[in-house]
């Protein structure tokens, strides 16, 4: 069977709020969606009861559903120095957990912290932060039936598929969303850095990016080729989602989200992807 496509809701963080995100992506053909996390496009703190339930009448009246829920890092940091942004990020997250059991949303991808500064605080102590905040985060997550996943991103402390699956080991009880284009960025090989995580990833991002500026354009833009991906996912026996990531703000009139969106499923449905 062919692996399932959702579409991300990122290039409408600034222009539509969630549900009307959904919407729009449903008139493009998808049924799948991630929900990016992010004021105001989808904030929990700032959802009302009837709202969230407006969320859950629509998917269910039309037969869609949220695969995952993407919480990226602004003004948080789950690895922080501070104790209090900690706790302040432990308790966001605690927020969209508690939003993505109410629509009935399988996953939560959870990030590190940002680093990269002038003078960074040792690796040892930043795992140790992370790894506790994670902890809360998931013992949370276990009694709301959601399942935390953690996503490799080239500006934190823990870019590559190695320490994805090292923290997993450090954690305890989470899986790996997987982002090929952020992979490729850093110049791993994604095929063999699947092959290396196998059951632990659960969830896959993909999208395109130039060698020399971090992006996640269309595919067949820049230097990700999806096709190795699949083969690696039909090694692992991989069945369950693949997110189009598209990160294209729409309110910029130079951006053409919906014929990214477009052009960069008929590229995977011809490497075997499911056709919208």
């Amino acid at each position: 069977m062919a692996l399932e496509v959702a579409a991300s809701t990122f290039p409408f963080l600034y222009s539509k709020s969630g549900l009307d995100s959904l919407r729009h992506l449903q008139g493009l053909g998808y049924k799948k969606f991630e929900l990016m996390i992010f004021p105001p496009h989808c904030w929990p703190a700032d959802l009302s009861a009837s709202e969230t339930k407006e969320y859950k009448a629509w998917l269910d009246g039309e037969g869609t559903s949220i695969t995952s829920l993407c919480y990226p890092l602004i003004d948080n940091n789950p690895n922080a120095p501070d104790r209090l942004m900690r706790q302040y990020t432990i308790d966001r997250y605690r927020e969209a957990v508690d939003l993505s059991a109410e629509l009935s949303c399988p996953y939560v991808v959870m990030i590190p912290g940002p680093y990269g500064g002038l003078i960074d605080p040792p690796t040892a102590w930043l795992d140790d932060w992370f790894v506790e905040s994670a902890q809360a985060v998931v013992e949370h997550a276990k009694g709301a039936g959601v399942r935390i996943l953690l996503e490799n991103v080239p500006f934190t402390h823990r870019p590559t598929a190695q320490d994805m699956k090292e923290l997993c080991e450090k954690i305890g009880d989470v899986g790996v969303n997987f982002d090929v284009c952020n992979s490729v960025y850093i110049k791993e090989d994604a095929g063999d850095a699947i092959r290396m995580l196998g059951d632990l990833v659960e969830n896959v991002h993909l999208s395109d990016t130039p060698a020399d500026v971090f992006k996640h354009e269309a595919l067949g833009t820049g230097i990700v080729d999806p096709a190795p991906t699949m083969q690696a996912l039909k090694d692992i026996g991989y069945d369950k989602m693949t997110v189009l990531e598209i990160i294209a703000d729409a309110n910029d009139p130079a951006n053409d989200p919906d014929g990214d969106y477009r052009k960069s499923h008929a590229i995977l449905a011809d490497l075997g992807w499911s056709a919208l």
